[in-house]
């Protein structure tokens, strides 16, 4: 037994491993990885770097054979993360780190400054610097914003659209392969594109820090005032720091004059802020036939956008008061919203999105006039898009979310679209609370489910197991949480004495060009059912 430590001893240091480098302390953050967040896709696909390049995770790694933090280094990039980030490995280089850095594609020789080792990630991070040699994908005439390489928004501004499409298909093949559990009967389909690359975006919110010593002043009592007018924009990538951005090209072109007229009020209105604050700028739309006497004949350019759409011609201002409502068209239909709350911000694609779930709601083979699907559950409805959208195809369509105020909207839209109650009602409620007061017949009914990013719960999806309806369609903005709650449902018979699901089709859309998200859509039809209960 060995000697017990004297009780007056003075506290046991922690040694320092040979070479002299500190022990790193596990962070927070390493400790709490969720899955399907980007830490987790980030691990996945560097696991997956590793195999190809005969790289043993679980093998030590000497801190002292790396670059120190700040070193300059020339890297060549061998993949493409589903986080938007290059994986790429030192070039001429005996060791086989990787380094995740943005702004590079596959094929890229670029220089990077080393930010940090992540010793129990096993890889670093890193800035994009510049490009040694261009990948033969790589073509930065393509790149129409300034603020490229440094914003953290666009990823991918240097790709061909058809590249970025493919990239954006690959991020789905990938989340159903590791985190689904199944295998998937079918090949995930070709990414649908957004009919606009640039000029998209119906809402930017802009942002800017306190003055500087703030909070300190604060304390004291003291009020804070800026000295200059703050920088105005984004963060910057890998920072938490605002980048001033004056224009944004993924804006409607209505947008971008919002944000120039915001950063100007800011900077004459500069006494009346004491601390951080973010702008809203979100597209109005009022819509009038052509011919129509009422259509203005002068417009003010400075905040003003005419369009012709159709049959039609819109104006188009913005709104920069988050309770103000604002409206928007998709198919014909009239939606509001305040201009604060959620709503798809690429209008232009909202057209073939709902056009898909549209052309999936029937079984294949049959019309809708010998289809057995009757009814719609609209699962985390929001404002009614779906519920709206696709009202026609059903006897009966109900729309829910936990949002009373996004169900009220829902119901106002219903209304402006001359849709009864009878037809098309909403529920204020919990997602996992829908099944307890629903009486359609689960063989005449379809279930749209589009949730937030973290997915279902698994309550709610042992609900929907029970409940068994024909159909499924999953709209998710988190394609790795969605393969995860799929899997789940197509192995059903596991989880509960209800039915399971077999993935029909899968495909993700394009709803932000230029960036490294991909919206998911799963179509899922009901097999072997077995004896359940119609309601929960």
């Amino acid at each position: 037994m060995a000697d017990a430590a004297p009780p007056c001893s003075a506290p046991q240091k922690r040694g320092k491993p040979q070479g002299g480098r500190p022990w790193k302390k596990k962070t927070k953050r390493e400790k709490n990885i969720t899955q399907g967040s980007s830490e987790d896709v980030l691990r996945m696909d560097l696991l997956a770097l590793m195999k190809d390049r005969g790289i043993d995770p679980e093998a030590p790694v000497d801190l002292n054979s790396l670059p120190a933090p700040g070193s300059e280094i020339e890297v060549e990039v061998h993949e493409l993360s589903s986080t938007g980030d290059g994986l790429a490995i030192q070039k001429d280089s005996s060791i086989n780190q990787i380094y995740t850095v943005p702004f590079v594609v596959p094929g890229d020789v670029a220089r990077i400054k080393v930010v940090r080792h992540l010793v129990q990630d096993k890889h670093s991070m890193a800035d994009f610097l510049s490009v040694v040699t261009p990948s033969p994908r790589r073509d930065d005439s393509r790149i129409q914003c300034q603020y490229f390489s440094r914003c953290g928004g666009c990823q991918f501004q240097m790709l061909d659209y058809a590249d970025q499409l493919n990239f954006k298909k690959r991020i789905v093949e990938k989340a159903f392969l590791n985190f689904s559990g199944i295998n998937l009967p079918v090949p995930v389909g070709e990414t649908i594109g957004s009919p606009l690359q640039y000029g998209y975006r119906t809402k930017l919110t802009p942002h800017f820090d306190g003055p500087p010593g703030g909070r300190a002043l604060k304390r004291s009592g003291q009020k804070a005032q800026f000295a200059n007018v703050p920088e105005i924009g984004f963060m910057l990538k890998g920072r938490r720091r605002v980048l001033d951005i004056e224009d944004c090209p993924i804006g409607t072109p209505v947008v971008r004059k919002g944000v120039i007229n915001e950063r100007k009020r800011v900077a004459d209105n500069l006494g009346q802020y004491s601390r951080g604050a973010t702008l809203l700028v979100r597209e109005n739309t009022k819509r009038y036939p052509k011919g129509d006497a009422e259509i203005p004949t002068e417009i003010n350019d400075g905040d003003t956008v005419m369009v012709e759409e159709g049959e039609f011609v819109d104006v188009k201002t913005y709104e920069t008061n988050a309770l103000a409502m604002t409206t928007e068209y998709v198919n014909g239909k009239l939606f509001t919203n305040p201009a604060g709350s959620f709503f798809q911000n690429n209008n232009s694609i909202l057209k073939p999105f709902t056009e898909y779930v549209r052309a999936n709601v029937h079984p294949p083979s049959t019309t809708p006039e010998t289809s057995p699907i009757k009814y719609l559950i609209d699962a985390y409805s929001g404002s009614g898009l779906f519920t709206i959208s696709l009202s026609d195809l059903f006897i009966n369509s109900v729309g829910i979310d936990i949002a009373e105020q996004s169900i009220t909207y829902a119901r106002d839209n219903a209304r402006l679209n001359g849709m009864s109650e009878e037809r098309c009602s909403f529920i204020a409620a919990d997602a996992g609370e829908l099944f307890k007061s629903v009486t359609y017949a689960p063989d005449e009914t379809l279930v749209i489910l589009d949730p937030p990013r973290k997915g279902c719960d698994e309550d709610f999806l042992r609900q929907l197991l029970r409940f068994a309806p024909k159909r499924v369609i999953y709209i998710s903005c988190n394609v790795h949480t969605q393969a995860r709650d799929v899997g789940f449902l197509v192995r059903g018979s596991e989880h509960s004495g209800g039915c399971a699901y077999e993935v029909e089709s899968l495909r993700g859309f394009d709803f932000f060009p230029q960036t490294g998200h991909v919206e998911g859509a799963c179509v899922m039809s009901r097999v072997d059912k077995k004896t359940v209960e119609s309601t929960v």
